[in-house]
């Protein structure tokens, strides 16, 4: 009997829309699933009753599918309200919180059929790229449970890395969205800003945090971007394009592109060995699709970047913790980092947060000039493997020592200060057998293209597919490790 959670989310939703599966069948699938692994890495929380989820799936079943995520299992980041259930966003101040109302993504994705089975775990107020808190507790990496599952979205990944749902949401500032699928050996999109549309205290702000999807294939990444994409009236900023114009087709030549590699940015970042190394096999596989690969410097004062990222990464925390911060009896709930960056935007100047934002926008000119020689730009998602789950945040990479709790994720920065799509693929596993990504960074709301070149990439390599968790095996012996029917590719 064909294991039903192995199949890629796109074939589930199409064996459901033509009645071939039932809903109530997917539904038993993935939950005995959850019931078999999460326990090893605690990935999904809040967890909604059997008997609910059952029901609902019955309904389901009888009556007229709804949209493209008909009857699928989705578990939501538990920094997104859904209706009914906790959003904690791992903390102790909001561990008895309910939403009373859907988010607008979360809404876009009941509307589009998709049956929400409870949250995936976060760290607190996602700070840090390491999913712990003291509400559910730390998320361990679906290949290493003694290693982290990276974060903010570290629960997510694990949950797609093990089967344990067919897609998933993530956002993303520091890289909590491409962080952990690179941990996990999943894909993960970070969007333009606006691509995704969100609520926020000033809607005509533009935001460093996006929402984006995650998924195993570059195929079922699209499909939920094709629901989480375009416009909202009450997000005026966000972006006017159908999501059908960004998700398809995928299937076009790489042959001709030019992919620009980044590296470790010249010897700026740190970077743990054996990382390297793989990006650059993966890169050997675009030059065989066809694509031609130069080694780029950056041209640009990156510790001026990273100085402006803090300035504005503490100002946008002070502003919403720091009502919390000031109630002493609060504070002592908050982690010691969240309370570093609280204090430090609480000093910062108005003339500071004027001059970070002039940088952010030289920064993104900047770019716009390497875009002239480009398609592509591409660097690790990650300067260390998956460390052990418990450590707080590495101190030294390659002997150097790192000054913040967020600087060993400085390599994900570029991205989101310049707000481009960029999308973590898989690149292979290191001498510890622990998984590493590559960014592949687009132009401006270039989101089609670096799906498109990711879906090549993916067609050719296959990785979540040809290595899954050894973890998955303990699921019950009937429960067999069927293969996917497309071909593993090289």
């Amino acid at each position: 009997m064909t294991d039903l959670t192995l199949l890629p989310a796109v074939d589930l939703a199409r064996l459901i829309a033509s009645r071939k599966l039932s809903c109530v069948d997917v539904m038993t699938g993935f939950l005995d699933r959850i019931d078999a692994i999460n326990p090893a890495v605690n990935a999904i929380v809040s967890r909604v009753e059997r008997p609910t989820l059952l029901a609902q799936a019955e309904e389901y079943d009888q009556g007229e599918p709804r949209g493209p995520l008909h009857g699928l299992p989705f578990a939501v980041k538990d920094v997104e309200a859904v209706a009914g259930l906790p959003t904690t966003m791992g903390s102790p101040l909001l561990r008895n919180q309910i939403a009373s109302a859907d988010s607008i993504m979360v809404s876009r994705l009941r509307a589009a059929g998709a049956i929400f089975i409870g949250k995936t775990n976060v760290p607190e107020f996602g700070f840090g790229s390491h999913t712990y808190n003291t509400v559910f507790g730390t998320t361990l990496n679906a290949y290493d449970q003694s290693r982290t599952a990276g974060g903010s979205s570290g629960g997510a990944a694990v949950a797609l890395a093990t089967r344990m749902v067919p897609l998933a949401d993530g956002s993303d500032h520091a890289g909590s969205l491409r962080n952990p699928a690179a941990f996990n050996n999943v894909f993960g999109f970070r969007p333009s800003f606006g691509r995704v549309p969100a609520e926020a205290a000033d809607v005509f702000a533009a935001s460093l945090t996006v929402a984006g999807p995650m998924a195993r294939s570059v195929e079922d990444l699209a499909l939920l971007l094709s629901v989480q994409a375009g416009p909202d009236p009450r997000a005026p900023l966000s972006i006017r394009q159908t999501a059908a114009s960004i998700t398809a087709p995928l299937d076009a030549p790489v042959a001709g592109r030019r992919i620009g590699w980044l590296g470790d940015l010249g010897g700026y970042l740190a970077v743990e060995p054996g990382i390297l190394p793989l990006c650059e096999s993966a890169l050997d596989v675009f030059e065989l699709l066809g694509a031609t690969i130069e080694p780029v410097a950056i041209g640009f004062p990156m510790g001026e970047l990273w100085e402006a990222w803090t300035t504005l990464r503490s100002w946008g925390v002070a502003a919403n913790l720091g009502e919390a911060y000031a109630d002493p009896a609060r504070r002592d709930l908050l982690k010691p980092e969240a309370q570093w960056e609280i204090a430090r935007g609480l000093d910062i100047s108005g003339s500071a947060i004027s001059a970070a934002l002039a940088v952010r926008t030289r920064w993104y000119l900047h770019m716009l000039g390497l875009f002239e020689r480009y398609d592509h730009l591409v660097l690790p998602t990650a300067q260390v493997f998956p460390f052990p789950a418990e450590l707080h945040w590495p101190r030294t990479i390659a002997g150097r020592a790192m000054d913040t709790y967020h600087r060993w994720m400085e390599v994900v920065i570029p991205a989101t200060m310049a707000q481009l799509p960029a999308l973590n693929v898989p690149v292979g596993f290191g001498s510890a057998g622990l998984p590493m990504g590559m960014q592949i960074i687009g132009r401006p709301q270039g989101e089609l293209s670096c799906l498109q070149i990711g879906h090549a990439y993916d067609l050719a390599t296959r990785w979540p597919e040809r290595v899954p968790p050894a973890l998955m095996m303990a699921m019950a012996p009937m429960m067999t490790m069927a293969s996917s029917t497309r071909p593993v590719g090289v």
